[in-house]
């Protein structure tokens, strides 16, 4: 894949989806797109569409973003270490594109007790 430029990736991404994915930051809890879908599926990279998570993933963790258990394949994400906010966390990034995803926590559900807390801004939907 071919790097973007920062004025491309301005171009081809809204604000918010350019604010999250790009420069690392954060939508508010309950207001993102996908927070609540319940749709069957794959959730893509919104800058790369590399498929990351399925719907077969998805549960209700009550944070108010996106969250899944899994990723669709181990490879098709990076973790980086967080510690901004003045705590430790581990940052989820597309391993294609590099964009920021959300954070990882080890308080998630059978069987992996993941809780990948994603940012609806950073993804877009395909259906089955």
């Amino acid at each position: 894949m071919s790097k973007k430029t920062d004025q491309e990736w301005r171009d081809n991404l809204d604000d918010t989806q350019y604010q999250v994915a790009r420069c690392g930051g954060t939508e508010p809890a309950f207001t993102g797109k996908y927070w609540d879908h319940k749709e069957q599926g794959n959730y893509v990279c919104v800058c790369c569409a590399a498929p990351l998570f399925t719907s077969a993933t998805k549960y209700d963790s009550g944070s108010g973003w996106p969250s899944f258990y899994d990723v669709i394949a181990p490879d098709k994400i990076t973790i980086n270490r967080d510690s901004s906010l003045g705590m430790v966390r581990e940052e989820v990034i597309c391993a294609a594109c590099e964009a920021h995803l959300g954070h990882r926590f080890s308080d998630g559900p059978d069987p992996t007790g993941q809780r990948y807390c994603i940012n609806s801004a950073s993804l877009d939907f395909k259906n089955d």
